[in-house]
């Protein structure tokens, strides 16, 4: 186990510069989750960390040693770091057990035995073993690469979007395998993924990364329902953005005057409200009054888009509720908001843009 920091690194592609400055430390042990779209360095930040890319300025340390910084450069192979790509990438000729075995330093005669303990640690049967690539699931392939990954001890494991190939039920079940693996083993990990669910479930801590910037880091539970700005509200999930007036801990917006959890800025502001705050009751009976405009229904839940009866320009609302009875268009329902929202200042976000002012979006 060992954790990783990074310090001040800047790296790109000749005069294009991806990372900026970036800071990020993934604690001894824990998993760390990169979460970003195309393009913010995701993948920039994990060929810096296992050594494909050296960074123009700044200090990575693996373990408590400095493996890139002033006059130290530690080449890939020495760093005890193992990369895990999006495809796998097994070798084609070689059974399971050859390729979870490749690189193995200790005498052969011991490869079986670790062999079979890594295919009972993410989740496969010792059965595998003697098959090829090309003669198993995606998910499967995934989860050989993941032992290979694992096979030498490494002090770090690094993932780059490893389960976006796969489809939706593969995709879950390879994650939840790869994450019990990894808290066996005792890892430390870091995942780069542009899957905001998968970020929340998988890791233990979520680092926001923007045009090369880190914006938040923190616990999932934190960047979800505290994030520091609309921006990062937005990017992580769905939602629901509105004008509003904030004094002394409570804000006044069209769903009425609410409590604001954590700092509140007095005067305009934007409040956010995640869908699944918003509840629906028989009308009369919530805080307001509004028409179900529309439903989309996803089977474990539904969004429920509303007009409020007291907003005479009927800007939408979203709401997210259970599957189980959704209402249908043209219900009349009653509408109240379950704990507290956020309200970020009108002006600009962290990156330099605008906030918008819309109503609702």
């Amino acid at each position: 186990m060992s954790e990783v920091r990074l310090r001040g690194v800047t790296a790109g592609y000749g005069r294009e510069a991806v990372l900026d400055h970036v800071d990020l430390t993934v604690r001894e042990g824990t998993t760390t989750a990169v979460l970003g779209g195309s393009g913010s360095g995701k993948t920039t930040l994990l060929r810096v960390i296992s050594g494909f890319l050296r960074p123009g300025s700044g200090t990575v340390e693996v373990g408590g040693r400095t493996v890139a910084g002033p006059g130290v450069w530690v080449p890939p192979e020495r760093r005890g770091v193992a990369y895990v790509r999006q495809e796998g990438a097994l070798f084609p000729h070689l059974s399971v057990a050859g390729n979870i075995a490749f690189g193995l330093p200790w005498p052969r005669r011991r490869h079986r035995d670790r062999v079979l303990e890594l295919l009972e640690l993410v989740g496969l049967t010792a059965d595998l073993a003697d098959r090829r690539p090309d003669q198993l699931s995606g998910g499967q392939q995934q989860r050989v690469a993941l032992a290979r990954a694992l096979a030498p001890r490494p002090e770090l494991v690094l993932l780059d979007e490893p389960f976006s190939s796969l489809d939706a039920g593969l995709r879950v079940a390879t994650r939840e395998a790869t994450a019990r693996a990894l808290r066996a083993s005792g890892a430390t990990a870091l995942l780069v993924t542009h899957d905001q669910g998968e970020a929340l479930s998988f890791a233990d801590e979520v680092a926001i990364l923007t045009l090369g910037r880190f914006r938040q880091v923190d616990r999932p539970t934190v960047v979800y329902r505290e994030p520091v700005d609309a921006e990062v509200a937005e990017f992580l999930g769905d939602a629901v953005l509105l004008a509003g007036t904030a004094a002394d801990g409570l804000v006044d917006c069209r769903l009425g005057t609410l409590p604001v959890g954590g700092p509140v800025p007095s005067g305009e502001v934007q409040v956010m409200v995640r869908p699944e705050q918003i509840t629906l009751t028989e009308t009369g009976t919530g805080q307001l009054d509004a028409t179900v405009r529309a439903v989309t229904y996803f089977g474990h839940d539904a969004v429920v888009e509303l007009d409020l009866a007291n907003d005479a320009a009927h800007h939408p609302l979203r709401a997210r509720v259970i599957g189980l009875h959704p209402p249908t268009p043209g219900d009349r329902v009653g509408v109240s908001v379950v704990g507290s929202v956020r309200a970020f200042p009108r002006g600009r976000t962290a990156a330099g843009t605008d906030l918008p002012v819309a109503e609702a979006s």
